[in-house]
């Protein structure tokens, strides 16, 4: 019997230890195995190791630091500066011995006290800095960026990469310090206390030891003081007028934190005076000195003076006051939001537009003009060319192809997989991983199209068909934006079409990619069965030794788990090539630091994040048919993307380095367009008189009360010998006025080489004041009234069908300004749109047809008619052009 007592125990032992083994496998070490696979299949293997040891080395660093400085502390009150015996102890052996017995007791028993404890404090104390480990990379790997802000002369770089971990070491430096401090005080009261034969006063090195703490932590809150100078520089009490600090922070406020800092110090002292001088302890220097600092920290939280400043000095004289101030505001906003290098140009705009239709009409406008919106394409891709129930469209993307001599404005999307609208039986198991794993293809339409015809293709089918030319060799596409789920490929399922008739190339042949992780063996089946939590993966038979797991396939939850440092546009967008498809991701570097930058709307991105300074820093192209991920620096000038790039030497490379047929589908990106023409529409007022006054701030032109968005368009400027531009445009109005005051032009053409490098930039397209410009609403209004366009809407808007209007279409055209209006009808039964007509405005001018060409030329029949009217012979060069022409 005496042999079973111990089996309890043992079977509880193994019992704790299986199931500790079982934690750290399931919870610790299977999703270390999977995210190594994974990382291996992208070629990322180094950057996955590198990031983790990075992760690791810096949270574990700090932790031992912590838990160092804890434990030296607690080692030295313990061991040798907390025992004080007096004469008559130490003369007498026994009582000596004893002592030393005794206090060998208490030393020991306290080791096995402080170290834990200082093990759970230095955790305790380090977890922000496991959230914030990334931030700790910046410091470590940052550079100056050359840029110096003008209120404490400190290069930007300081408050982007340093200021952030400045402030979490400064709280955490200050907290352990006080914790030490009351701690070691504490240890060494119970030492004196419990610890007999201990002379009254504290031993000299017990003093010096809690001096040296004391001064720590008056080290630590003057640092904080220090860096609470540079909080004035993101302070909002002067919105909305401007952002940052203002005469009252930086003429009162910060002198305040000086003179804290200066009574703080002559308070620490007189205290540090009072409480170990032996004698002459005076109570009058340390009450007067706290006094004073109390006072001193009071006074910010006291609105009284502030406000008697800002009554009586700012609000008499803003201007002047706060002119440097408001500088500072302009200055940072517009190199935070990168607005520096915006082009102006003024644009006279002539009364009578015949010489500007004249011109433009000759030309190939009339190709690249985009008559289809994305957002009502969608429904007909859907309608027509999703074919199987299993795909779908679920986005449009704007592009450029040289198609048919010259470059084409195109709208394509990807036809992607999404077995949601099969019957509820047939979305089993084997049907979501191990069949429907793919899509097929995608199409392509000319953003131009003539009214009243059907839709024109360039690319269409499940067979690919295509008018064009354009061929994919690839087209499968197992990344996209759907929300896919894990798929296993190739597997021992024989897929085959509908019928013979009506096969499906999508779903037929092998998987010949080269993405996923491999599962040779039952070992691997089993990891993956426990990872996805599902046996159906171990006891498939269709599942062969080729078979490959591809997880991960939502391109943006994909990037997120290789760079989450990145910000991701909303707006991935698809490229065809002749070998496969391709997605590209911009990608932004963001920051709330940037010295008195006005921070950004809560409408850019998804909102969650405040920032007020942003970067385009990072092209990501992602490969639709093998995932592969490569990531590429398209502005080497952001500090940040530079620090991770110095951190990560294998992950980004150069621009240039970009495959050509990639290169040239590179754009503008739509987010943040959006976001600097929001910025730039106040900001352009650089001038502190007119940026108080705001008299030229703008808005989003409106149509149907709605504002008009950036929008892509492909157009000459006339910049590069004719080259034809991709590039987004966006109008604008002024503050609570209809007439149009700019059209912003956003490209990424070098105007100057005309190389394919490249070139970011905005220009401006700026009306002069003499003559007024339509805007939107009033060209809208302008088609209300006429009443030819009235009737025939109120003719179709009847009879199972409704008119919708498309996107309002305003570009610069020589020097005249061109709105194009399209008209869909949308049939109740079906709800498939088809674009009607295409009403075109110059001037205040309207005229609706079904094709660009007879609207031009009813329009230059117009005008050609103003023209001979302004004429006093009543003929004019223009009418002679215009019957030549004829």
């Amino acid at each position: 019997m005496r042999n079973l007592k111990p089996l309890p125990a043992l079977i509880g032992t193994t019992l704790a230890i299986a199931i500790i083994i079982y934690v750290a496998f399931y919870f610790i070490f299977l999703d270390l195995f999977v995210d190594l696979w994974w990382y291996k299949s992208l070629k990322l293997e180094a950057y996955f190791w590198l990031r983790l040891l990075y992760k690791f080395f810096l949270s574990g660093g700090v932790t031992l630091a912590f838990f160092g400085i804890f434990f030296f502390h607690f080692w030295i009150a313990s061991r040798y500066l907390g025992l004080n015996p007096p004469d008559e102890i130490l003369n007498n052996a026994d009582k000596r011995r004893r002592f030393q017995r005794f206090a060998d007791i208490f030393m020991s028993g306290s080791a096995k006290i402080y170290t834990p404890v200082s093990l759970i404090l230095a955790f305790f104390i380090a977890i922000p800095f496991y959230h914030q480990w990334e931030t700790a990379l910046l410091y470590f790997f940052g550079s100056a960026s050359g840029v110096t802000e003008p209120v404490y002369g400190q290069d930007v770089s300081f408050y982007l990469l340093f200021y952030p971990i400045y402030m979490l070491i400064q709280q955490e430096l200050l907290t352990t310090a006080s914790m030490i401090f009351c701690m070691v005080g504490v240890l060494y009261w119970l030492e004196h206390i419990f610890v007999p034969n201990q002379s009254k006063e504290f031993p000299l090195g017990a003093k010096i030891h809690l001096v040296i703490l004391i001064g720590f932590v008056v080290l630590f809150v003057v640092w904080g003081f220090m860096l609470q100078r540079f909080s004035l520089l993101y302070t909002d009490s002067h919105e909305p007028i401007f952002y940052g600090p203002g005469f009252t922070e930086l003429r009162y406020q910060l002198p305040l934190i000086w003179l804290g800092i200066i009574t703080f110090l002559a308070a620490a002292i007189s205290a540090g005076l009072f409480i170990f001088s032996e004698k002459h302890r005076i109570k009058a220097p340390l009450l007067i000195s706290l006094a004073v600092f109390l006072v001193v920290l009071g006074l910010p939280k006291v609105q009284f003076i502030p406000n008697l400043i800002q009554k009586y000095i700012v609000n008499p004289n803003p201007v002047r006051t706060e002119k440097p101030f408001m500088q500072h505001n302009i200055d940072a906003t517009i190199d935070a939001y990168d607005l520096k290098n915006i082009k102006i140009i003024d644009l006279p705009i002539k009364l009578n537009a015949f010489d500007d239709i004249e011109t433009w009409s000759t030309q190939k406008h009339f190709e690249n003009i985009p008559v289809w919106d994305r957002e009502i394409l969608i429904d007909t891709y859907k309608q027509l060319q999703s074919i199987r129930p299993y795909y779908t469209f679920l986005s449009v993307d704007e592009d450029r192809y040289f198609l048919r001599d010259h470059v084409r404005q195109v709208n394509l999307a990807a036809r992607e997989v999404n077995i949601s609208k099969l019957p509820p039986e047939a979305q089993n198991w084997e049907n979501t991983h191990l069949r429907y794993t793919h899509g097929y293809g995608a199409v392509v339409t000319p953003a131009a199209q003539d009214a009243g015809r059907p839709l024109l293709w360039y690319l269409r089918d499940l067979n690919l068909s295509s008018n064009v030319d354009l061929s994919v060799k690839y087209p499968d596409i197992y990344y996209g934006q759907e929300e896919y789920k894990y798929a296993i490929v190739p597997n021992k399922l024989n897929v085959v079409g509908i019928s013979k008739s009506l096969s499906d190339p999508g779903m037929e042949g092998p998987y010949k990619g080269k993405s996923g992780i491999p599962i040779p063996s039952l070992f691997r089946k089993a990891l993956f069965a426990f990872y996805f939590k599902d046996p159906k993966i171990f006891f498939s038979t269709n599942i062969s030794k080729e078979s490959r797991v591809l997880i991960r396939r939502n391109i943006t939850e994909r990037i997120n788990t290789v760079t989450p440092f990145l910000r991701l546009d909303s707006d991935p967008y698809l490229v065809m090539t002749n070998d496969r498809f391709y997605w590209i991701q911009d990608a932004y570097t963001l920051s709330n630091r940037y010295p008195v930058s006005k921070p950004a709307g809560d409408d850019f991105l998804d909102g969650k994040q405040e920032f007020n300074y942003i970067r385009n820093s990072a092209k990501i192209v992602v490969d639709a048919f093998d995932g592969d991920i490569q990531y590429y620096i398209s502005d080497p000038s952001d500090v940040i993307i530079q620090a991770y790039n110095i951190a990560y030497p294998s992950l980004f490379k150069d621009i240039e380095e970009m495959p050509a047929d990639l290169k040239s589908h590179l754009r503008y990106p739509r987010d943040l367009y959006y976001l600097q023409m929001k910025v730039y529409a106040k900001y352009h007022q650089q001038k502190p008189e007119l940026f108080y006054e705001q008299a030229e701030t703008w808005q989003f032109a409106k149509v149907r009360g709605e504002p008009v968005k950036p929008y892509y368009q492909t157009i000459d400027f006339g910049n590069c010998n004719n080259q034809e531009e991709f590039v987004m445009l966006n109008p604008m109005t002024p503050v609570n006025s209809n007439n149009l005051s700019v059209i912003g032009v956003a490209g990424i053409l070098d105007s100057q080489t005309c190389s394919t490098d490249y070139k970011p930039g905005i220009t401006l397209y700026k009306f002069l004041k003499d003559v007024q410009v339509n805007g939107p609403a009033q060209v809208e209004s302008l088609i209300e009234q006429n009443p030819e366009i009235s009737a025939q809407f109120t003719l179709w808007d009847q009879g199972g069908s409704n008119i919708r209007l498309g996107r309002m279409i305003i570009m610069p055209m020589g020097n005249s300004v061109l709105y194009v209006q399209p008209v869909y009808i949308v049939s109740i039964t079906n709800g498939i749109p088809e674009l009607i007509r295409i009403i075109v405005s110059i001037g205040n001018e309207v005229v609706m047809d079904t094709n660009f060409w007879s609207a031009f030329n009813r329009l230059k029949q117009i005008h050609f008619k103003t023209a001979a009217e302004s004429d006093g012979t009543g003929t004019s060069k223009a009418v002679i052009e215009l019957k030549q022409n004829e």
